[in-house]
């Protein structure tokens, strides 16, 4: 992604290691929420649902933006470190007591489910053990080595599934998610603190801790508010329209999820340390976003596309017709996450340049928008019919495709200037991927036609898809497909 060869190779490394980490992880992630998703009722997610509204926002407070800071930052010290992990565990211990004696008001909000008081206070002590792991992972990622973090999560995805698939198994219900959600938070801390060769300084310097409010507090302010509009979808359905709709909701959520958050994060840690590099040479700094633009649309679009094209294949493979109303949420919520991918790229754009604030003012655009489009469709939502339990959501959801596709073109038109670079550059960097993407998923979609059986289309739908687009790519001597396969490549030949 960048003209220096070091820093070009480690970026590489840096993607390479995330990229391994996220799909081993959807992976490992995936066979467990299979097995759940068959044994549990809709129902049973629903609960869990309605605690991981409040566990969201609890993360967030715990971690207060300063990670983000940590990582902007060229040289942070040991005091650094240590004082932000002191507030982390703080501020985690403090929220948790508060959110105890809470318990019965969130169980009030979800029709007074007295289930949900016991489940969210054992739920939140996860959020504790994550605070405990943050600058541990932060420091990994600011040296561009992920490796331990992927061996880390794969080693915690294993142990914690097989706790919630056996408790699933043996009657547990709910119980089983949140005693798997535990486990994963413990046995990744735990690692990290064993393999890190980092231990905190008995230091706490308010000093040090200001240094970082003006990134840190425009990125709190900013994920305050990206977490409320991902969260407050959920909090309105298990309200108005009950669990079980609450329920699909979750389960959509769920794995749309998998797929967007991976792209996310494998772009935003691998590419941001890089452009905090090269913060200060305009002409290097845009030359690096331009590329990192092209890979982005290189990645994301064939793999969101063929998604929804593949998404009945999948959930009928994966888990039969039970879930059968998840399907079109669960399209509906990948077409939105094109837009928060693109839109998280281009903050990292404005992060890596210390302009935070501005991040603040895209994200109270961003939401004002999307608070327009719910209350536009909200009278909507508890809409069922007899053959469509999720015909109101689905009226929510479409609101919110349209609210971030308005908000893409706000942030882009903000971020182009500042990496010195034309809203024109910007679409021409994404424009020849989605072209190809949009032609390939025709044939894509005639399968569906031809072939019955689930495991079949899926199989020749995705041979279809990735042979056709790299093949395209080979035609048009596309330089990202060729840097990418260099690398593997010379990877591979290397370790042999």
């Amino acid at each position: 992604m960048n003209d220096t060869p070091d820093l070009k190779l480690r970026t590489a490394r840096t993607i390479k290691w995330n990229a391994i980490d996220r799909i081993s992880s959807q992976v490992l992630y995936a066979v467990t929420g299979i097995v759940l998703a068959r044994v549990l009722t809709q129902e049973d997610f629903g609960l869990v649902g309605a605690t991981l509204v409040f566990q969201a926002f609890a993360s967030l407070f715990v971690d207060s933006g300063f990670s983000y800071a940590l990582i902007q930052r060229k040289n942070p010290t040991q005091v650094d470190y240590s004082t932000v992990l002191w507030f982390n565990i703080g501020i985690a211990t403090l929220i948790y007591i508060v959110l105890w004696f809470c318990a019965p008001l969130i169980a009030w909000c979800f029709q007074n489910d007295p289930r949900i008081i016991s489940l969210s206070r054992v739920m939140f002590i996860s959020f504790i053990i994550n605070a405990t792991a943050i600058v541990q992972t932060n420091r990994l990622m600011k040296k561009m080595d992920v490796k331990m973090i992927a061996i880390s999560n794969t080693i915690g995805l294993i142990i914690s599934g097989i706790v919630g698939i056996t408790l699933a198994l043996t009657g547990y219900g709910a119980w089983a998610i949140v005693w798997q959600t535990i486990t994963l938070a413990l046995i990744k801390s735990l690692i990290l603190w064993l393999t890190s060769h980092w231990l905190p300084s008995m230091t706490f310097s308010l000093k040090a801790l200001k240094s970082f409010f003006n990134v840190g507090s425009g990125m709190m302010i900013t994920s305050f508010l990206n977490t409320l509009f991902q969260n407050i979808y959920a909090f309105f359905i298990g309200n108005r329209v009950g669990l079980v709709s609450l329920g699909y909701y979750t389960q959509s959520d769920k794995w749309s999820k998998m797929g967007i958050m991976s792209i996310s994060q494998i772009l935003t840690s691998s590419f941001l340390p890089v452009l905090s590099q090269v913060q200060d040479d305009p002409e290097r700094f845009s030359r690096t976003t331009a590329k990192m633009n092209r890979f982005t649309a290189y990645i994301l679009f064939p793999a969101i596309g063929f998604l929804i094209i593949m998404s009945t294949p999948i959930f009928h493979l994966l888990f039969g017709t039970k879930w059968d109303p998840s399907i079109i949420l669960f399209q509906l919520l990948l077409v939105r996450g094109i837009f928060t991918v693109l839109n998280s790229l281009y903050n990292n754009y404005i992060i890596s340049l210390g302009k935070a604030r501005l991040v603040v003012y895209m994200e109270l655009i961003r939401d004002g928008v999307a608070l327009i489009a719910l209350f536009a469709t909200i009278p909507f939502v508890a809409i069922t019919l007899h053959d469509d339990p999720v015909y109101g959501v689905k009226i929510l959801l479409w609101g919110q495709v349209i609210a971030s596709a308005i908000c893409w073109i706000a942030t882009m038109c903000v971020t182009a200037p500042l990496s010195n670079r034309t809203i024109l550059n910007y679409i021409v960097d994404l424009i020849p991927y989605l072209i190809q993407v949009t032609i390939i998923v025709i044939p894509m979609h005639l399968l569906s036609y031809i072939v019955d059986n689930a495991l079949l289309l899926l199989v020749s739908q995705s041979i279809t898809g990735i042979s056709i687009y790299i093949f395209i790519n080979h035609l048009l001597h596309s330089q990202i497909q060729k840097d990418a396969i260099d690398y593997f490549m010379h990877r591979f030949k290397k370790q042999r």
